[in-house]
């Protein structure tokens, strides 16, 4: 029973947290950030959040600027989902590099 409910959350976090980050990296010419996946804690008071950024190469910048804005994102999230949850999540980043490694193995196959 608990897993649903944590499924249903962690769905609702990664939409809001899209639209989010498509609404802040939309001045941003050439970057885009997706979420690809979120995890939430047993106690709902966790969510892990894994980004997909695009440039790659300027993930780890773009990371570090979302860090630093943690509590911004987390007001505005607050701010999306105050009639359905009661508390907001702390949140935390980790850049999703899935794609980078399937283009890799696609690489190395057709050599």
């Amino acid at each position: 029973m608990q897993e649903t409910r944590q499924n249903k959350i962690a769905r609702l976090l990664q939409k809001e947290l899209s639209i989010i980050f498509q609404e802040q990296t939309r001045a941003m010419r050439g970057v885009m950030v997706s979420v690809t996946r979120t995890k939430v804690s047993p106690d709902l008071g966790i969510c892990t959040a894994y980004l997909s950024i695009f440039p790659s190469e300027r993930g780890e910048e773009l990371l570090q600027n979302i860090e630093k804005s943690n509590q911004q994102i987390r007001y505005a999230l607050g701010q999306r989902v105050r009639h359905q949850l009661r508390i907001v999540p702390e949140l935390r980043f980790f850049i999703d590099d899935s794609l980078d490694y399937i283009e890799h193995i696609d690489e190395l196959l057709k050599q």
